[in-house]
């Protein structure tokens, strides 16, 4: 679908996103060799935002690039199938095609895999939290400065003792054992509030309520299924299932920026590839960066601008350009602008800096250009040879090949059982970890003090044994003189023998089991 016929020729090195008529400018094609230089796609509610990034995504599969997209609608699981002629739309879809010189437009389906971090509509997906890391478990939970240092500390500990922390449950027990011990860790590390660390529990519990816990554990997803190709070559359309996780958008918003980190920690460097090896769109953007702190702001300022090395695409959807900081805006070089409502000064103010964004055309006014054109039209500027952007065109944006919609249920769980990924994240794996090592850690600090509880009071029952016989005997023995060999014990050693007796005691087992039986041993 990447090559397309423009003055007689084959264009195989762009994706053709749309064309002139009446009015508007030459066609546009995306050049794939800089498409891994990011881009933004903006406009109102209705103007055509997921139609763009529906033929985008399907242009990209076509030149054998993968991509990885986010269906916040529910619209884009239609990428699976292909349009049909009884569609309601088909003879504009058609007569668009005409108009702009899309020659060969046809109706055709993509090879599609469906995911969903709450495994309902998709292949389940899952990180676990050591790899998601503490910045981002931050942010996801909302915490304070001092919060994420104790949640920083955790971390470390589970490093150093080499206790692997795959899910929730593994960060709950870590966070207890912490508390219990925040005296002692406190002289390395500085003060660790009690109630911080509650603090944090709740946080995590209300994570859980929001069935956020799903997405920690095992089998975590490995980069490499989505980065595959269908067998003829195409690239593999990842459709995160987003519409139900959007009543979470830090959830979401701290998912997405944790798998483009992930891309960015583990792909090799490329230079500049002929084209991307994946394309990674990311939808409603400004919820990344809604109260993100500042810290968090310069880590995807740092990805945006250092993973295009690696040859990742990232765009970027939201509604107006000046929801994404003007670091970020100023590295996305593809840019589709649909229209801009200007309803109030604060709106104008940002239409007037969206069009001092563009290379200006003389044909027309570019500010008036974003506040007139309508739905499935958009201003456009794509970057040309040697990155140079182009000069912004009013641009007709071409049909999409596939359908326009949601799949049903029927197609959606047809398309995931022919998955090549099918039945590998289904089932959740449960190894030992954190968790688990600090509950047998525990068990076994009961054992060894009702053991040594055991061995005393035998001790007692022989003493007094031993006195009952001397009695009867006639022979008057004080317990100080029952047993001879003790009488050369030092001061220390009575009082370590007093304190095992009370810590073998009812009481001193309880205090064994809440502070000793959580205490890392050496691995």
């Amino acid at each position: 679908m990447c090559a397309r016929k423009q003055q007689g020729q084959i264009m195989s090195d762009g994706i053709f996103v749309g064309g002139g008529g009446q009015g508007y400018g030459e066609q546009q094609y995306l050049a794939l060799k800089y498409a891994n230089r990011h881009g933004l796609i903006a406009g109102a509610t209705g103007t055509g935002k997921t139609v763009t990034l529906q033929i985008l995504a399907e242009g990209f599969s076509a030149a054998g690039v993968p991509v990885f997209l986010a269906d916040v609608k529910g619209d884009l699981s239609g990428l699976a199938a292909a349009g049909r002629a009884d569609f309601k739309l088909h003879e504009a879809f058609t007569s668009r095609a005409q108009t702009i010189g899309f020659d060969d437009y046809s109706y055709d389906s993509f090879p599609v895999t469906f995911w969903d971090l709450f495994g309902a509509q998709g292949h389940p997906v899952r990180t676990t939290v050591a790899e998601m890391g503490p910045l981002l478990i931050s942010r996801l939970l909302e915490l304070s400065e001092a919060q994420e240092g104790i949640l920083n500390i955790a971390f470390r500990l589970a490093d150093e003792e080499g206790m692997p922390l795959l899910d929730l449950e593994d960060l709950q027990a870590l966070l207890v054992w912490v508390g219990e011990n925040r005296d002692t860790l406190g002289l390395r590390y500085g003060n660790i509030s009690v109630q911080s660390v509650g603090a944090i529990q709740r946080r995590l519990l209300v994570l859980e309520n929001e069935g956020g816990a799903g997405i920690f554990g095992e089998p975590a997803l490995e980069l490499s299924d989505i980065m595959a190709h269908a067998p003829d070559g195409r690239g593999r359309i990842n459709i995160l299932a987003a519409d139900t996780l959007m009543a979470s958008p830090r959830l979401y918003a701290t998912f997405l920026l944790w798998l483009l980190s992930e891309l960015f920690e583990e792909l090799p460097e490329v230079g500049d590839p002929d084209k991307p090896k994946l394309v990674f769109f990311f939808d409603e953007a400004h919820l990344l960066f809604d109260d993100a702190p500042k810290a968090l702001v310069d880590k995807v300022e740092q990805v945006a601008r250092l993973i295009r090395s690696k040859g990742v695409g990232v765009y970027f959807i939201t509604q107006n350009p000046d929801d994404i900081p003007e670091d970020i805006l100023g590295q996305l070089g593809n840019r589709v602008q649909h229209a801009l409502r200007a309803f109030t000064a604060r709106d104008r103010k940002a239409l007037r800096m969206a069009a001092e964004t563009y290379r200006e055309n003389p044909d027309f006014d570019t500010e008036a250009a974003i506040r007139e054109v309508g739905v499935g039209e958009a201003v456009t500027s794509m970057l040309e040879k040697k990155g140079v952007p182009g000069v912004v065109q009013r641009t007709l944006i071409r049909p999409p090949s596939s359908q326009l919609g949601p799949l049903g249920s029927e197609e959606r769980a047809a398309v995931m059982a022919a998955s090549p990924v099918a039945g590998k994240y289904e089932e959740r794996l449960d190894r030992r970890s954190a968790h688990e090592i600090l509950a047998e850690r525990a068990a076994a600090a009961a054992k060894e003090a009702e053991a040594a509880e055991a061995r005393e009071e035998e001790m007692e029952a022989a003493e007094r044994e031993f006195n009952a016989g001397r009695r009867y005997s006639g022979t008057r023995v004080s317990r100080s003189t029952a047993k001879p060999a003790r009488r050369g014990d030092s001061f220390g050693e009575a009082m370590a023998k007093n304190v095992m007796k009370e810590l073998t005691g009812t009481t001193g087992r309880r205090i064994v089991r809440g502070i000793l039986g959580g205490i890392f041993k050496a691995r």
